[in-house]
């Protein structure tokens, strides 16, 4: 979703109040418009007449108002930006930090505490403007630099014609997403990395990777502007790609990233070879809660309103994560004869990546299919290919990220269908926003290009990335530092002194 956009023309479909989809997915975004000719007949009747006359009305400049902006909107978004920095700090940093073994637990907390500190900034300089401005197709320009024009009068479009929120409470609600992604990485390759090459290669990553495929996905116009500016979206967006808080852009983008990053690095000293496991389960399970918690603002502030869709994304949410940590308990209690609490978390989290993309799109049952399904494939990824393959996802960034983005986005496609309950799209080019008719085949290779290009840019520019920092500063400590532990070697200090 582009931010607010006072130059472009206005559109003939001011005033239409609409329950729509997340933050700029493409032109296909959906809603669920019941009585669909009644109600547009009832929309039209109600225009003013400039509206009713796209001659007119394409000479008529749009320019948002404070009037457009709903205080409870505007709540919901910051209240949201905090669930979702809740997520990464102390979120994932604590779900993380419990996985790896003590000697290593302050490196991760200070790695992912990190990295959210350094995104912010990195995201307010130049990220905001390459991700949410106009430029090309693949990224945005520099018009919004150090938040250039951005002020507490500034206003960000919804997905609602004349519906407006404060551009900052966009450009934070944003930066949150800017935050967990980088961190999610990490846990790839804990245990062995350096922190300061860790950190550069983070900056690069989000400034190369992150921003175009943001922006790529999830910028265009507005729907107040979109009907006049008929191009200005991102490439991916404009294709018909459906990702509603991030299946594509968070996890499949961080999910290759780590896999790159675990083979380009190597596997841990003692890998396979001693045992390794979580310290602190507890420490875990609590960060799991809170990603569970903090996911809410992910996906249901992901609709940019407080209303009815922000309520579907929500309970879908709830219950696709519910499912998939059921299957995985489920799971193993067959292949093991128990059920174990970091299956059932491992599981919650892999439910959590497959409803992202389409919280916003599916009905709550088949959200429950979603969860269900995801988490059979996971653990078949966890478990016998990363064997098979003989590398070292530590914490299974990949197999629960990627693998899980991959099937949420996918699944996207098929659980957006309006004859399975979902929200089917809407043509926000018309002058009059109006429901497409959904073909569910072309909506699945259209998901499938963006997985693709995804999974290309992320993992080649990650490689090459990996590869600089490996042969010049250097990326992993020494085998002996490792056998320490990084919380004593690289910070100079413990997680635990007893």
């Amino acid at each position: 979703m582009s931010a607010a956009n006072d130059t472009q023309a206005v559109s003939a479909a001011n005033h239409i109040t609409r329950a729509s989809g997340p933050k700029g997915v493409a032109m296909n975004r959906s809603t669920k418009l019941g009585l669909a000719g009644l109600a547009g007949a009832a929309l039209l009747s109600a225009l003013p007449a400039w509206a009713q006359a796209p001659a007119a009305a394409a000479a008529k400049p749009f320019v948002p108002t404070a009037a457009m902006v709903n205080k409870g909107d505007t709540a919901w978004m910051l209240t949201s930006s905090v669930l979702v920095l809740m997520m990464s700090v102390p979120g994932l940093a604590l779900f993380y930090g419990g996985l790896v073994r003590t000697k290593n637990m302050l490196s991760v907390l200070m790695q992912v505490f990190m990295i959210v500190c350094i995104a912010a900034l990195v995201w307010v300089s130049w990220g905001y403007s390459m991700a949410f401005t106009g430029g090309s197709q693949f990224v945005g320009g520099f018009g919004k630099l150090f938040l250039k024009g951005v002020d507490a009068n500034s206003l960000a479009a919804t997905f609602s014609n004349g519906v407006y929120i404060p551009e900052y409470a966009y450009v934070c609600f944003q930066m949150t997403f800017a935050c967990i992604t980088p961190a999610l990485i990490v846990g790839a390759f804990a245990e062995r990395v350096k922190f300061t090459p860790l950190m550069v290669f983070m900056v690069a990553w989000m400034t190369i990777v992150y921003f175009p495929i943001a922006h790529m996905v999830w910028y265009w116009a507005g729907p107040d502007f979109l009907p006049n500016a008929p191009t200005d979206f991102g490439f991916l967006y404009g294709k018909g790609a459906l990702d509603f808080a991030g299946g594509t852009v968070v996890h499949i983008n961080a999910g290759i990233a780590g896999l790159v990053g675990c083979l380009v690095i190597g596997k841990r000293a003692g890998f396979n070879k001693e045992p390794m496991p979580p310290h602190s389960l507890t420490m875990t399970m609590i960060g799991a809660s809170l990603l569970w918690v903090g996911w809410f603002g992910f996906n249901a502030g992901s609709n940019l309103e407080s209303n009815g869709l922000t309520a579907l994304a929500f309970i879908n949410t709830f219950v696709a994560t519910a499912a998939a940590g059921v299957s995985w308990a489920v799971i193993d209690q067959i292949k093991h004869g128990k059920p174990s609490l970091l299956g059932a978390v491992t599981g919650a989290v892999a439910g959590l990546v497959a409803i992202t993309p389409a919280s916003g799109f599916a009905s709550p049952m088949t959200s429950i299919i979603l969860g269900l399904l995801v988490s059979p494939l996971c653990f078949f990824f966890v478990t016998t290919v990363k064997a098979w393959g003989k590398y070292d996802d530590s914490l299974d960034v990949f197999g629960v990220h990627c693998i899980g983005g991959i099937f949420g986005a996918l699944g996207t496609g098929v659980v957006a269908d309006p004859k399975l309950g979902g929200q089917g799209w809407v043509d926000y080019t018309a002058a009059v926003a109006k429901p497409g008719v959904y073909d569910m085949a072309t909506q699945l290779w259209t998901q499938a290009e963006a997985v693709a290009i995804t999974l290309v840019w992320s993992g080649g520019v990650s490689a090459v990335l990996f590869l600089i920092l490996k042969y010049t500063v250097g990326i992993r400590p020494s085998e002996e530092v490792e056998h320490e532990g990084l919380d004593i070697t690289e910070h100079g200090e413990r997680a635990y002194n007893y």
